[in-house]
């Protein structure tokens, strides 16, 4: 009993010490987007790139980032010193794309690194084709926003000034860049001293057995979720709007393990719909985790059982130069395919469909100002209940990444006229899908807009008989209020001052036959 409160009382304190490095990000950084959405993340690994903690309300997508390029700082800085922070962006080296900058400290043991603490947000603009990194029209990677290996940007004496000043010149909103990656590399420094805290009060060898136990832990309990998974092989498939369709084969011993194969998945093309790998990876470890217990905490013991195979060149795992900064809609097809073929085997007649976020992004015409924000369409319906509204963007979980009104509005030029459910857009069935929203935004002052969806030409489909979910999509509302339809990737559209942005997201589908 003594042993086993000890590991847990260890592994809230590693959680809470990565928690802690998401809150500082959040109330140190300068971008609305970050201030009042929260899309923060921050982790513990280890020198072997295990992930050790993550902060509690992470989305699973950027866990996997974290953990992904971590080995490819160590690739590039084979020595390292107390102090130092390193930075990257890299697609290809585990990185999500432009403006997700993953920031990471080691934590030394005995003169040798031993653990990292690791943070993550998407900084307000980093250069590329459009404001806020939401160019839809970028052909390849370079016009996606300024590209960063990683690099030391912080010693034990601060910031490297002669870095920082170059990614400054290449942001729209210079000030906002600079104070959220200082709030990055302030979130890596408070977890690296909760770490060494941790480290004293348990020593070096009993923290590193700690950890070894309660990984272990939580790997057995991941097989005995996944063994209620039948033997053998199970396949799905999921299109994007454009037709792109994403192919997985789930193999399962019975016992535990996974295998997930996207052999047969389209290959990349040269617009911002493909995935890099670490991407595709937290997609797969959401999918995978909805067939466990959801307690279940979030560590290398989840990844331990589960084999992804994730074909180069692929929508699932782009290659340089092909742009992967669109990645989310195929992240979710992925998803999709996942949760069909499990649930397929199961017998639950299939899984219906959610209504993912619809990205978009609002800034300044005449002068530099940013607004950013992911809209939710409505969840799919279950074999047993109704699909949740206004959540279904899979693998965002996390905080509410949703700015409020009030803040948008004391911030930037812009009126929030409407935020609100759309009747009747869940899909019908003996249960029916979740709602999407309508959110309507009107220009204080002349702006363009970005957007990035999906699911809105192919609507969520419905599984058991149950019908699609109501398709949404982006409008420019004229004075007269004339709404016309704006691409589900339009770039750089104008909107004059008096004008109006409206954003509908889509349904869930529905499950079972309505009658």
């Amino acid at each position: 009993m003594a042993d086993a409160l000890t590991a847990e009382i260890l592994r809230n304190a590693l959680c809470v010490a990565a928690e802690e490095a998401s809150i500082v990000v959040v109330r140190s950084a300068y971008s609305t987007f970050i201030v009042e959405g929260a899309d923060a993340a921050a982790a513990i690994l280890d020198a072997r790139g295990r992930l050790v903690a993550h902060s509690l309300s992470t989305a699973l997508i950027q866990c996997a980032s974290l953990r992904s390029a971590l080995p490819f700082v160590r690739r590039a800085y084979p020595e390292m010193r107390p102090g130092d922070v390193f930075v990257l962006n890299d697609v290809y080296q585990g990185g999500i794309h432009a403006n997700d900058l993953l920031v990471f400290r080691p934590v030394f043991v005995g003169g040798e690194p031993a653990y990292f603490t690791g943070t993550l947000i998407h900084v307000a603009d980093l250069s590329g084709l459009s404001a806020g990194g939401m160019a839809s029209d970028a052909t390849d990677v370079y016009l996606e926003g300024l590209q960063l290996p990683p690099v030391r940007i912080a010693t034990a004496d601060g910031p490297v000034d002669d870095l920082v000043r170059v990614l400054a010149a290449n942001s729209r909103t210079p000030d906002k860049l600079v104070g959220d990656l200082r709030a990055l590399i302030a979130g890596a420094n408070v977890a690296a001293r909760r770490l060494e805290e941790i480290i004293a009060g348990y020593t070096p060898s009993g923290l590193a057995a700690g950890i070894e136990d309660y990984l272990a832990h939580t790997e057995r309990r991941m097989r005995e979720g996944l063994a209620a998974i039948p033997a053998g092989t199970h396949r799905g498939e999921y299109a994007l709007d454009d037709g792109h369709t994403v192919r997985v084969a789930v193999s399962s011993d019975g016992a535990g393990a996974l295998t997930v194969d996207f052999d047969g998945t389209d290959e990349q093309v040269p617009l911002p719909v493909n995935a890099g790998f670490s991407q595709t990876h937290g997609g797969v470890m959401y999918a995978v985790r909805c067939f466990v217990d959801p307690a279940l905490p979030m560590n290398e013991g989840c990844f331990a059982p589960v084999e992804v195979r994730m074909p180069r060149g692929t929508l699932v795992h782009c290659t340089p130069p092909f742009p992967g900064g669109g990645r989310f809609g195929t992240v979710a097809a992925a998803e999709e395919a996942i949760l069909s073929a499990v649930t397929g085997a199961l017998e639950h007649g299939g899984v219906a469909a959610s209504g993912i976020l619809q990205a978009f992004s609002l800034s300044g015409a005449r002068r530099p100002w940013l607004h950013m924000a992911f809209d939710l369409g409505g969840s799919g319906a279950r074999e047993d209940r109704d699909g949740a509204d206004a959540t279904g963007a899979l693998f965002g979980g996390g905080r509410n990444i949703i700015p409020q009104a009030e803040p948008i509005e004391a911030r930037l030029p812009v009126r929030v006229e409407e935020v609100a459910l759309i009747p009747g857009s869940g899909g019908a069935g003996r249960h029916r899908g979740g709602r999407g929203t309508r959110t309507v935004i009107v220009m204080l002052e002349d702006a363009r807009v970005d957007t990035r969806g999906d699911r809105l030409l192919r609507p969520p489909p419905g599984a058991a008989g149950g019908g699609p979910g109501r398709a949404g999509g982006y409008y420019r509302r004229r004075a007269d209020g004339t709404l016309e339809p704006l691409g589900t990737k339009a770039t750089r559209q104008p909107l004059a001052a008096g004008e109006a942005l409206v954003v509908e997201t889509s349904g869930g589908g529905g499950y079972g036959r309505p009658r």
